[in-house]
């Protein structure tokens, strides 16, 4: 029995091989490869012995060659295959173990020429993978150090790999080659700047019990990189298995979250906000969001870019909550916060790594694709369109508005003060049916002046301005950009509301 290893990643292949030798396999290796296994005192064949022809073009050609490939590629159930790997003087090759050039690292490297980039694109090892696993039914394919355990198990007990792990292995290497190939056609597509092709790549993270609904069935996949504020990379420490709504609601959470430097603490339900504060502390942040609305939090998610500590571990305990976010769990507040069996506790990491974030939504037969909305512009006096100018209290509350309202569902209203939200209007057909829900429920707090009330798109009329002078609304942060703006401005100057106009619309759909 012959086995061909040529591999970049070198984990585990020393012990693999020496496994094969006992075994009484023979081993052909190569280049990097080769040198490894002599000096570990493996014996080992160089491919040019094999094929009688030397590595040529800098390692370019080494392994493409009528006997690797016949070698691999015979059917041993076909006599004139059998008979023209016999006249040629072609032996069979029975194992494969191959993992190809780093390109994914390569071009992950700061600075990297597309020269480089281009030199760890691998041809002879997908070549190899692809003709080994199609002859899967007489040729074991290994890509994966991960299972050259189960390979050499199996080889020790029966002298060869089973039917259904040679199966499965070719699939695994039809997988890695297919991953590979989309890596740099994606690369070298940017290169050229053609953009009708999109692939993407992601991995299985679990399997759910669920979708939205019991009837439907779902699965959540992960990138192949970690990304920041991501629920895909985060580590779950207590608690039950996530459910499909659960993502969907985790995931708006930390957009929100990632807002905010200072300590920050959002409560959220069906993907819009509920209560959401930033405080001192993490204490205060808490205590601060979970008034906002003590209603609508309970069954809610938590998320805060703090660490939660035993003393707001305390305060939390008692409300039913479905999941808590933070970057980090105090051993003390685990102790107290596991005492709630099913309670999910998830720590994620909440580093702001630069990189382009898309985002992906399907649609029915097609897909969107739009830069995440990751980039808020800071709300300042220039931006004021009246002649009263707002106080420094309610410039600061108008910026908190306007970096919650554009996470809130389109129609989007939210009224603030000192720092939390009092009302949430989201997902009306209407901006004025948003607007009165999110001021009557600031009423209903018990706060009836001061208020800031921040909106994610442009009032197409005066009425939102009128109904927010009811409601003790002192200053107003919204895109502008309507036709009748100057009748919103008009109305803010008989209130003697500050309105400011940032430019910049903020809708969710």
């Amino acid at each position: 029995m012959r086995a061909l290893v040529s591999v970049s990643d070198k984990t585990g292949v020393v012990d693999f091989a020496r496994g094969l030798r006992e075994a009484g396999w023979e081993i052909i290796a190569t280049g990097g490869t080769m040198k490894l296994l002599r000096d570990s005192g493996v014996e080992v064949l160089n491919i040019s012995e094999v094929t009688g022809f030397p590595e040529i073009c800098d390692g370019r050609v080494k392994t493409l060659h009528p006997k690797v490939h016949g070698g691999l590629l015979a059917r041993r159930d076909l006599p004139e295959h059998v008979e023209a790997l016999r006249a040629n003087g072609i032996e069979f090759i029975d194992l494969v173990c191959v993992n190809l050039y780093p390109f994914r690292q390569t071009i992950a490297r700061e600075g990297v020429t597309m020269d480089e980039a281009v030199e760890n694109i691998d041809i002879g090892g997908p070549s190899m993978l692809r003709s080994a696993a199609k002859n899967w039914a007489s040729v074991t394919v290994v890509c994966d150090p991960a299972d050259y355990g189960r390979v050499l198990d199996e080889i020790r007990a029966e002298g060869d790999t089973k039917r259904e792990t040679r199966l499965q292995l070719s699939a695994k290497a039809y997988t890695h080659t297919a991953e590979y190939d989309t890596m740099i056609a994606t690369y070298m597509r940017a290169q050229a700047g053609l953009e009708e092709k999109l692939f993407l790549e992601y991995t299985l993270a679990q399997p759910l019990r669920y979708g939205e609904n019991p009837h439907q069935s779902a699965k959540f996949y992960r990138e192949q990189q970690p990304v920041p504020y991501s629920l895909a990379f985060a580590r779950q420490l207590n608690g039950k298995e996530l459910s499909y709504n659960n993502i969907q609601d985790a995931n708006a959470a930390l957009c929100i979250v990632r807002e905010f430097r200072q300590p920050f603490c959002v409560g959220l339900k069906h993907m819009n906000p509920c209560g959401a504060a930033v405080g001192r502390d993490v204490v205060e942040a808490w205590t601060k969001a979970y008034e906002a609305d003590k209603v609508s939090i309970f069954g809610g998610i938590v998320a805060t870019n703090c660490t939660v500590t035993r003393e707001v571990a305390e305060l939390m305990k008692p409300i039913f909550l479905e999941i808590i976010m933070a970057p980090k769990f105090d051993a003390d507040a685990l102790e107290v916060l596991r005492t709630k069996k099913n309670l999910r506790l998830l720590e994620v990491p909440m580093d702001d790594a630069a990189g382009d974030v898309r985002q992906y939504v399907s649609v029915n037969g097609g897909l969107l694709v739009q830069d995440l909305d990751t980039t808020t512009r800071p709300v300042s006096v220039d931006m004021c369109v009246t002649e009263r100018q707002p106080a420094t209290q309610a410039m600061e509350d108008l910026n908190f508005g306007w970096r919650i309202v554009k996470h809130v569902k389109s129609n989007a209203i939210v009224v603030v003060k000192e720092g939390r939200t009092l009302g949430v209007g989201a997902g009306q057909m209407n901006r004025i049916g948003s607007a009165e829900i999110a001021l009557h429920q600031a009423h209903l707090s018990g706060h009836t002046e001061g208020l800031v009330l921040a909106s994610d798109g442009f009032f197409p009329f005066d009425d939102c301005v009128t109904l927010a002078g009811e409601f003790g609304v002192t200053a107003i942060v919204q895109p502008g950009g309507s036709v009748r703006d100057e009748d919103s401005i008009r109305k803010a100057n008989e209130l003697g509301i500050a309105m400011l106009f940032t430019g910049e619309r903020h809708f969710k759909h």
